[in-house]
């Protein structure tokens, strides 16, 4: 039960501090005691930036909101991260094990929000890959106009993952086995 703070471009108030611990009090409460956070404060162009990760073993969440009020974002980032929690508790509570029931966290709630959904899987596909560098597999994907590209590294010869950003930057998601 650790929440990290980072900063970029502000500082932080004891009482934005003390209000983000009491608020993610729940998040901890669902995730067991063993579960940390970071909660990343950001401003640009007045606008605050609140993204939140919440990680206890193999779980982890993960909320982002902007709002021109950091307490508003805050707020918004803490009730999305509780959002995931109820929309996947069964699949939570095999996860985390020792962690009481999530049920009864939400047992004021009379009716349910959302119910247990499978995950229909209505498409697989085999992808051929050959060795590229990140630049090959940016410039494929913009000419493909996907979001996202897999490929095999040719520098690191693993399989990644290029993605586009909101901010219209790229992201590249390599993967490490726990």
């Amino acid at each position: 039960m650790k929440t990290n703070f980072i900063t970029r471009k502000c500082t932080l108030k004891d009482s934005f501090i003390d209000r983000a611990e009491l608020k993610l009090a729940k998040v901890y409460k669902l995730l067991g005691e063993n579960a940390t956070a970071e909660v990343t404060v950001s401003s640009e162009n007045n606008e605050q930036k609140v993204e939140i990760t919440a990680k206890n073993g193999s779980v982890l969440l993960r909320a982002e909101e902007i709002s021109d009020d950091r307490i508003e974002a805050l707020d918004k980032a803490v009730d999305s991260l509780i959002r995931k929690i109820r929309k996947n508790k069964t699949r939570l509570e095999r996860k985390i094990k020792g962690a009481p029931s999530i049920d009864s966290f939400f047992a004021e709630d009379e009716e349910k929000i959302y119910e247990e959904t499978a995950y229909d899987i209505v498409r697989e596909k085999r992808v051929q890959m050959k060795p590229q560098y990140v630049e090959e597999a940016i410039l494929e994907m913009n000419l493909l106009g996907h979001n996202f590209y897999m490929f095999f590294n040719a520098e690191t010869e693993e399989v990644n993952v290029i993605y586009k950003r909101k901010d219209g930057k790229y992201g590249l998601l390599m993967a490490e086995i726990l």
